[in-house]
This record gives C-alpha cells, sequence and structure tokens, in this order.
C-alpha cells in the first residue's frame, strides 16, 4: 500500500526537499502542499491524504489549530509536526491537538521515512529522547498541571505500565523492565488506552504527566 502524504510548510525549500526525498520512495507519495494552515486543512481532506506533515509555525492558521480542525474531520489523516528542537514551546500544544508525534527538521533522511511510515500504520511516534523530554518539559508547565486527569478505572499494574510508556519505553522494554511477557505488556497498553479513551501512546503520555502520575 502506498502511504499519502501532505506537505504543510511556509517554506518553499523544506517541502522541495521533503517531496524529493519521499516521492523517490516506492511505498510512498506526496500529493499536495499546503504554504499555509488553512490551505493544509482544506487540503487534507481534497488530496484524501493517508498522514500530513504540518510545520508547527506558519503564517495564518498555525501548526496547532490546524492539527485540531484536520483530526476533527470525519476519518482524518494522521498528523506529524514538523519543528526545530530546543526552538519551538508548542509541542506539547500540538500533542494535545491530536498529532501523533513530531519531527525535528534536521533529523536523518530515514529516520523521517520511517516516521511517516510509522504514524500511517496506526501508531504514534514515541522513541525515548527527543519527544518524551519536549513532553516532560511541556507537560509539567502550569497550564497542563491544573487540570488533572483521574485514573480510577486503572489497576495498580496499568499505572506501574502507564509511568513507563510516559518514560517513553516499548512494550519489549515494559516487559523487561516489569519481568512480564511482551504480549502481556501489550494488552495492559491496549487495556490503557480504552480505559483511558486515548487515540494512541502519544495520548497516554499526555494523560500520565495531567495526572500527575509521571512528570512534575
Amino acid at each position: 500500500m502506498t502511504v499519502r502524504v501532505l506537505l504543510a510548510d511556509d517554506q518553499p525549500l523544506i517541502r522541495t526537499g521533503l517531496r524529493v526525498l519521499i516521492d523517490a520512495t516506492a511505498d510512498l507519495r506526496v500529493v499536495g502542499e499546503a504554504a499555509d494552515g488553512d490551505e493544509a486543512v482544506a487540503l487534507a481532506a481534497e488530496a484524501a491524504a493517508d498522514v500530513v506533515l504540518l510545520d508547527i509555525r506558519m503564517p495564518g492558521t498555525d501548526g496547532i489549530e490546524a492539527t485540531r480542525r484536520i483530526r476533527a474531520a470525519a476519518d482524518p489523516p494522521r498528523v506529524l509536526m514538523l519543528t526545530t528542537f530546543d526552538e519551538d514551546a508548542h509541542v506539547y500544544g500540538a500533542l494535545r491537538a491530536g498529532a501523533s508525534g513530531f519531527l525535528v527538521k534536521d533529523m536523518a533522511l530515514d529516520d523521517i521515512l520511517a516516521a511517516i511510515r510509522v504514524v500511517a500504520a496506526g501508531d504514534a511516534l514515541l522513541a525515548p529522547g527527543v519527544t518524551r523530554r519536549l513532553v516532560a518539559e511541556f507537560a509539567a508547565r502550569p497550564e497542563a498541571a491544573s487540570a488533572k486527569r483521574e485514573l480510577a478505572p486503572v489497576t495498580d499494574r496499568e499505572r506501574e505500565v502507564l509511568t513507563l510508556v510516559a518514560r517513553g519505553l516499548t512494550n519489549a522494554e515494559i516487559a523487561a523492565e516489569l519481568y512480564i511477557t511482551v504480549a502481556t505488556a501489550k494488552a495492559h497498553v491496549a487495556r490503557l488506552l480504552t480505559k483511558l479513551d486515548a487515540r494512541d501512546r502519544v495520548q497516554l503520555v499526555i494523560l500520565a504527566y495531567e495526572s500527575g502520575l509521571a512528570g512534575g
């Protein structure tokens, strides 16, 4: 299956570079380009994109609001934010708006392609490192901490698993940490997604911080 990708960035050079990279692969194809948030929202539906690579900073409608509007549509595409590490203070807001992760503009080309495939497959881009540090930093801010989430339906073991998810651990790493099988770890994560009405692992991380279970 070919993954249909929409590029949204106000810098033509960035869009051109990404288009060349993506179109050079057999399983990915660029189906449209947008220079601002409003155009991205319109094209996301028209182009029937699977994944939108969306710059977090654009003129007019910014990436966060564009993400919120794109994800509010019926059967929406997944959104990967484009940002610059240590510069953008809006990553946490973008994840809360519905983004499935983000890409740093200067990351390795193979990592960009891998990220698109991961998100297109329905998972979230939550590798240990950059994403975890940024989510932790912004989730610890007062505006995030003010809205504490209740974890009443979650068992003690599921709380342990949720804490490890918030640290960016994979199912295999969670299994090793808790001395359980990978299948059991995966089942715990699946139950957390259902109980907390979370769409993916990124949202589980956000809920963990907002409940006070992690960070702070």
